[in-house]
């Protein structure tokens, strides 16, 4: 056997979330920015999304989708406008348990108080922001 990096190496040093991207994105100045980088971090996260009352939107999206990529700036953008607010991505590739719901890309989730309260699909960053205004 040769010298080398093994899979579960290379694998680790794939970038996931919002890294894996590979789009230049905006920084994140409230810290309530979060990006799921598989299906068990995708549970923890949905399962403090349930238990709290902060407020919280998800992105679902793929990094082959190319009207995700087109929005991930904004949405990046936006949670620093809207500092209550958690936001999070989750790569659909990445978590594919937890997101095999989701049948279109972007899709984005809104909760309140633990509950979904409202769903948005596809782009539009005028409607995205007016979306995060009503549910924060």
């Amino acid at each position: 056997m040769g010298i080398g990096v093994s899979n579960n190496e290379q694998e680790d040093n794939v970038k996931k979330g919002l890294e894996g991207t590979g789009i230049d994105l905006p920084i994140n100045r409230h810290a309530n920015l979060l990006s799921a980088t598989n299906d068990q971090h995708f549970t923890h996260i949905l399962s403090h999304i349930k238990s709290s009352k902060t407020p919280a939107v998800i992105n679902y999206g793929a990094s082959w989708c190319g009207v995700c990529g087109q929005i991930l700036p904004a949405f990046c953008r936006l949670s620093n406008n809207f500092p209550k607010l958690t936001f999070i991505y989750a790569d659909i590739d990445e978590c594919p348990e937890t997101t095999q719901h989701i049948r279109y890309t972007p899709t984005f989730q809104f909760y309140r108080d633990g509950e979904r309260v409202d769903e948005m699909y596809g782009a539009g960053e005028e409607r995205l922001r007016d979306r995060l205004w009503l549910h924060s």
